[in-house]
C-alpha cells in the first residue's frame, strides 16, 4: 500500500490515544534503528523524544533484541504464580540498583504491564499496609489512565474519567516558573509548598492518609523541577505522619535524569518506586511496584492484594533484564549528566534567540520548552486546559519537516533524546529545533 493508502486506513480504523480523531495526519513509521525512525517513504526524523520518554536506549538496540528473540524461542508465556529466572533475575538487578541497595536494605518488585497499573497497585498495596484509605497527589501530575491512576492524575485528562474512585485529594507542589506560591526565591518556594501541604493535612487528617504519589520531576505536565530541598522535605513531612512516600518514576527512572532513578538524583529514600517504559527501553510492555524490603515483608503472612495476567511475562521481563545490563554495561545512567551539560546550554541560547521560549527547565536527558506569547506576562502561548494543542501542531510540523519527532503538552515541548545519543545526532537535532521554531514564530505575526 502507498503511505496514502496506510494513512487512509489508519484513520478509518484506529483510534489514537488523547486527541480528536478528525483531521489527524502523521507519518507512517516502519522502521526504528539507533536515535532514528524512518517512515514508509524512507523519510528519516531523529527521535527528540525517546517515543513518549520511554526509548532510553534509541531503537533495535542488538543485545535488547537478541534477548527477545532468545525468549520467545524458549517460552512464550507462563503464568504469574510459577516461577521464572528472568523474572528474579531482573528483581534482583532492581533491587541493587534502587535507593534501598545503599543500606542493605533492597527492595522486592511486583511486575505490571504499564506505569498506569503501576500506580493502581501501589495505591492498592499502600492502603493495605497502612490500613488508611486517602491518598494525595499534585496537580498538574500525570499518573496513567486506568481506574485509580487517572483519577490521581492532575490535569485536564483526568476529567474524562470522572467521576472516579474517592479518596483521592490533589495539593499543589512548587513550579518555579508560575509559583503558585507568589514566591520570589526557591527557598521561598520549597517552605509555602510544604506549609500548603501542612494545611491540606488539617482538612484531609493526616492519619487517614496511607500515600502521597509524586513524580521526582513532573513528566508530560512540562518537565517541572522542583527546588532544591522540596522533595527531601516532603520525604519528612511524610515519616513524620507515616504516610507511605511513593516515587512515580515511569518517566524520570533508568537514567532520564542522569541516575539510575529520580528518587537517587535527588538523594530522596521513598517507600515505593512505580516504573515503566524505560525499564525495557519500550521494546515491550513493562512496568511494576519496586517496594521496599521492609515493607513488602509484611506480604509474607498476608496475601498481596494485586495480580495480572501479564505480570512477569516472560518476553517482558527478558527485555527488561537484557535493558538494565545495557545501561549498566554501556554507563548510561551517568549518560544522561553529559547530555544535561550539552542541552542546557544549547536550550539556553535558543531562549535569548526566540521570542516564544518563556522557560528552559530540566536534568539529565529530560527538558522542555515552555512556550510564551509575551516573555513579560508569561501568558502562555496555548491555555493549560482541555481545548487541544491549538497552534502548538505547527511546531512539530515544522520539526518533522527538519527530520526530528518530538512532543508536548500545549505549550511545552519536550526535548528528551535517547541516553545513547552522540554529541553530533544532539547538535544537528537541536539546530533543527531553532530552525523549526523560528519557521513556527513567523507563522505567529
Amino acid at each position: 500500500m502507498s503511505t496514502a493508502e496506510i494513512q487512509a486506513r489508519h484513520a478509518k480504523y484506529v483510534l489514537t490515544p488523547w486527541m480528536a480523531q478528525g483531521g489527524l495526519a502523521a507519518p507512517v513509521i516502519v522502521r526504528g534503528e539507533g536515535r532514528y525512525l524512518y517512515d514508509a517513504d524512507g523519510k528519516r526524523y531523529f527521535d527528540l523524544a525517546s517515543g513518549l520518554i520511554a526509548v532510553n536506549l534509541g531503537h533495535g538496540h542488538p543485545k535488547v533484541v537478541a534477548a527477545i528473540q532468545e525468549q520467545a524461542a524458549t517460552l512464550g508465556y507462563a503464568a504469574p504464580s510459577l516461577f521464572h529466572d528472568k523474572r528474579a533475575e531482573l528483581a534482583e538487578e532492581l533491587s541493587k540498583i534502587s535507593p534501598w541497595a545503599t543500606d542493605g536494605e533492597g527492595c522486592r518488585t511486583f511486575f505490571t504491564t504499564t506505569g498506569a497499573e503501576s500506580n493502581d497497585d501501589a495505591v492498592r498495596m499502600a492502603r493495605a499496609l497502612t490500613g488508611r484509605h486517602k491518598v494525595l497527589t499534585a496537580y498538574r501530575s500525570f499518573h496513567g489512565a486506568t481506574g485509580t491512576s487517572i483519577m490521581m492524575s492532575g490535569e485536564d485528562r483526568r476529567w474524562g474519567g470522572e467521576p472516579g474512585p474517592p479518596s483521592i485529594s490533589r495539593f499543589f507542589a512548587p513550579y518555579p516558573y508560575r509559583s503558585p506560591f507568589h514566591a520570589t526565591t526557591a527557598e521561598e518556594e520549597t517552605h509555602r509548598a510544604i506549609e500548603h501541604l501542612e494545611r491540606i493535612f488539617v482538612h484531609e487528617d493526616p492519619k487517614r492518609v496511607a500515600a502521597i504519589v509524586i513524580e521526582p520531576v513532573v513528566g508530560s505536565n512540562g518537565v517541572i523541577v522542583y527546588p532544591e530541598g522540596y522533595l527531601p522535605a516532603l520525604r519528612a513531612l511524610t515519616a513524620k505522619h507515616g504516610i507511605l512516600l511513593v516515587m512515580d518514576e515511569v518517566m524520570t527512572g533508568f537514567g532520564r535524569t542522569g541516575a539510575a532513578f529520580g528518587s537517587t538524583r535527588f538523594g530522596v529514600v521513598p517507600d515505593m518506586i512505580t516504573f515503566a517504559k524505560g525499564v525495557s527501553s519500550a521494546y515491550i510492555p513493562l512496568g511494576g511496584v519496586m517496594v521496599r524490603e521492609k515493607l513488602a515483608s509484611s506480604f509474607d503472612a498476608r496475601a498481596l492484594p494485586s495480580g495480572h495476567t501479564y505480570s512477569g511475562h516472560p518476553m517482558s521481563v527478558a527485555a527488561g533484564l537484557a535493558a538494565v545490563r545495557v545501561y549498566q554495561e554501556e554507563k548510561l545512567f551517568e549518560r544522561g549528566r553529559e547530555l544535561e551539560a550539552m542541552i542546557r546550554p544549547a536550550l539556553a541560547s535558543l531562549a535569548e534567540k526566540h521570542r516564544t521560549v518563556g522557560d528552559v527547565r530540566g536534568v539529565g536527558a529530560f527538558f522542555a520548552l515552555e512556550l510564551v506569547k509575551d516573555k513579560k506576562t508569561k501568558e502562555a502561548l496555548v491555555p493549560w486546559h482541555g481545548e487541544g494543542p491549538g497552534v502548538m501542531k505547527n511546531l512539530y510540523v515544522e520539526l518533522r519537516k527538519r527530520g526530528v519527532y518530538s512532543f508536548g503538552k500545549f505549550n511545552c515541548v519536550m526535548v528528551a533524546p535517547p541516553l545513547t545519543t552522540t554529541t553530533s545526532e544532539l547538535e544537528e537535532s537541536l539546530a533543527a529545533l531553532g530552525e523549526a521554531l523560528g519557521a513556527f514564530e513567523a507563522t505567529l505575526g
